[in-house]
């Protein structure tokens, strides 16, 4: 598989940008830089290509060839005629030319940028060859874009040929029709994927030829859009991998199996018979007769719906396409109506493109969106569906928190106010990756010195870093009441639910005492793993947050693998390497506390036996008697330590090449080290590089809730040199 890494750029519907980037980060994309209505990212093959059969919000896909400085026409030429186009395409292979320009003072039509590079390409192979490719500008074999930037060129092979969002289902069409891709962005941000997990009902008031049902469909049942368009992927280019595009296909075959047995009740409605008809024959095409219900209903005249509550999501009439607008506003109240009185429970969303349309519906909204469907501006506006029984409780309890809340300091609020402004990125990033354990302030504010964790939503943990001597006691004590008053304003916790701790510059293994000794421990989960943590007895709670990427790689890696774990502090990394399918694991450190916490937390997943080794000994003692061999191990040392009872001290920065060496001992041949430390000045030995393959990964393992502190561990891939 080609592991070289590409710069792509993927567009998508306006203001989906954001949802779009999130998407492409589940892909595998890096680098993810995002815009209004696209996103820029890095990646290799494989990611591409999942991009292309699993994306529901882009459009088309580009992958960049070439990006160079354009201060002339001449400059286009000379750069398209670098590339080497007998690796890219064939002399019998057909191809088209689109051409973008912004603000660019060199060209000012597209059609004479085009003409440059046809000209480099058509010129090269001519001379190489003697004769010359054609342009096909109806049905190409490939397509390049050629983007002109403030007079930097960027030219690109569009790897979707068609846009993303044909999916091909679409054989009977109507008008103002959805596009599919923003369809899906809509079922997306309304919280669809969450709801149909826990079995929730889908429902469309007006679904039109289906494409809100269908697309519902393919996001419940886990369903990769390539599969209904059957995309053969980007055939026509010469670096195109047919046998990777073949088992990614056929993984997308496998998941949309086991998929489609869980999709929970879809239905769409619509009053309008002709459109009735097509929406039947497009879920026909769609392979989804037996899933998607579609009836002819008029809003104002049916039976309630008796349906486990869920999500609806409605593209109404609103004037500009089908009708007079002052005709539609008593529509619009009876769907406001419809809501209140028979869809108690249920969550909401309505595409309106007039305010006032959707101003008459007359129900609270919790979110308005700004969303562009083809050149009208509309609204995307979600409710949630309460009784009035419901909303006069919410209402009275409202008002009773208030009354009894006391105001907010100044800094309390100042605080509070930042804390909104992290958890406004976080929660939709941690939402749509399921995480449930994450970093949410890391000293922001230089005031306000503490890292704050937040678990399950249930438990928060503070870590506030010792203030500098000079700073006031009475100063100190009132930034830490202020970082409780705003943490208890803003997540709507009790006090007993935050623990507030101190970290001071540690010393030998003070890092790991003991603060109290109440022994309570909590079950967290990550990644479908369990844990126990324990917010009393100690600084660290048990898990490093910082290394979930890190414990992602060391699952993806072990699976049929002897795994082991140095320095293995509550046995984190060991439970996904065995949830990775490790055939054997060992867990080796020097406190029996930790030892004891890494056995529970295997147990706490289901991983007991002789399989499992648990090791309470000095992890230099045991490495220079270890006779054993291991294909993936894990060493993460602490920066200090000079336990008790061994006389040797431990400097991560003076011991590590040993380290590395005893552990390459014992490593097979093209087995994995992945070493890491959190040491913030460490260096890696030099000499270490002339022995080993070492890759740094420390940038690619700082998840997004630790971006702000780039130096929390530094981590490496080191192999032996073959």
């Amino acid at each position: 598989m080609d592991n070289l890494k590409y710069r792509f750029f993927a567009n998508c519907p306006k203001n989906m940008g954001e949802l779009s980037g999130i998407e492409i980060q589940e892909l595998g994309g890096t680098d993810i830089k995002t815009a209004p209505a696209g996103v820029s990212f890095s990646g290799n093959m494989e990611t591409a290509y999942k991009m292309l059969i699993w994306s529901r919000i882009s459009g088309r896909v580009f992958l960049e060839l070439s990006s160079f400085e354009a201060e002339t026409p001449d400059n286009i030429y000379t750069n398209v005629s670098k590339i080497n186009w007998e690796e890219e395409m064939k002399l019998e292979t057909s191809f088209s030319i689109s051409c973008d320009i912004i603000n660019s003072t060199v060209v000012n039509h597209p059609n004479f940028a085009i003409q440059r590079v046809k000209d480099a390409i058509v010129d090269q192979f001519r001379e190489k060859t003697g004769e010359r490719p054609s342009v096909n500008t109806d049905n190409p074999d490939i397509k390049l874009h050629l983007l002109l930037k403030y007079n930097i060129g960027t030219l690109s092979i569009e790897l979707s040929g068609n846009s993303l969002h044909k999916r091909g289902y679409r054989k009977s069409g109507g008008p103002a029709t959805l596009k599919e891709n923003l369809a899906a962005a809509l079922l997306i941000r309304s919280g669809w994927k969450q709801i149909a997990e826990k079995g929730g009902s889908f429902l469309d008031l007006f679904c039109g030829t289906g494409t809100l049902p269908i697309e519902a469909a393919l996001i419940a049942g886990d369903i990769a859009p390539a599969l209904i368009s059957k995309s053969k992927g980007p055939a026509g280019w010469l670096k195109y991998d047919s046998k990777l595009w073949e088992k990614l296909i056929l993984e997308a075959e496998e998941r949309k199996i086991k998929g489609k047995e869980k999709i929970p009740p879809i239905v769409g409605w619509d009053n309008n018979k002709t459109a009735v008809t097509s929406a039947i024959f497009n879920v026909e095409s769609a392979g989804l007769t037996h899933v998607v219900h579609i009836e002819k209903r008029d809003i104002e005249r049916y039976d309630r719906y008796n349906t486990e509550p869920g999500l609806i999501v409605s593209n109404p009439p609103y004037g500009e396409r089908l009708g007079d607008i002052e005709e539609l506003f008593p529509l619009y109240k009876t769907i406001g109506k419809r809501l209140t009185e028979d869809f108690k429970g249920w969550k909401a969303a309505i595409l309106s493109g007039n305010q006032q349309l959707s101003r008459s519906i007359g129900l609270k909204p919790d979110k308005v969106n700004n969303i562009l469907n083809g050149k009208i501006e509309c609204t995307f506006t979600t409710y949630s569906i309460y009784s009035e029984k419901d909303r006069s409780r919410i209402i009275e309890e409202m008002q009773k928190k208030n009354k009894t809340k006391a105001p907010l300091s100044t800094g309390a609020q100042m605080f509070s106010n930042r804390l909104k402004k992290n958890l406004k990125k976080l929660k939709k990033w941690s939402t749509k990756n399921g995480i449930t354990c994450y970093r949410i302030y890391d000293a922001d504010m230089p005031e306000y010195s503490a890292a704050i964790d937040i678990y399950e939503d249930k438990w928060v943990n503070v870590q506030e870093y010792a203030a500098p001597s000079e700073i006031e006691d009475e100063k100190k004590n009132r930034h830490i009441q202020e970082i409780l008053e705003g943490l208890i304003s803003t997540l709507n916790l009790h006090k007993k639910q935050i623990f507030m701790k101190t970290r001071r510059r540690q010393s030998g293994s003070r890092q790991y005492e003991r603060l109290a000794m109440k022994g309570e421990k909590h079950k967290i989960n990550e990644n479908g793993n369990n844990f126990f943590v324990n917010f009393y007895d100690y600084l660290d709670t048990g898990i490093f947050l910082d290394h979930r990427i890190t414990r992602e790689l060391i699952g993806k890696l072990a699976n049929n693998t002897d795994f082991l774990n140095l320095f293995a502090y509550t046995g984190t990394a060991t439970v996904y390497a065995a949830a990775g399918g490790a055939k054997t694991t060992t867990s080796v450190d020097n406190s029996t506390t930790y030892t004891q916490w890494s056995k529970e937390n295997m147990e706490l997943n289901g991983f007991t036996g002789n399989n499992h080794k648990f090791i309470k000994e000095d992890c230099f003692k045991w490495l220079s008697n270890a006779n054993s061999r291991y294909d993936l191990i894990f060493l993460d040392p602490p920066t200090f330590s000079n336990t008790k009872g061994i006389e040797r001290t431990l400097d991560i920065q003076r011991d590590h090449s040993n380290l590395i060496k005893s552990c390459i001992k014992i490593l097979r041949k093209e087995g994995t080290l992945i070493f890491s430390t959190n040491f913030r000045k460490f260096k890696l030995d030099d000499e270490l590089f002339s022995h080993y393959e070492i890759k740094d990964i420390s940038k690619e393992t700082i998840p997004l809730d630790f971006e702000r502190n780039k130096k929390i561990h530094y981590c490496w891939n080191i192999k032996r040199k073959n």
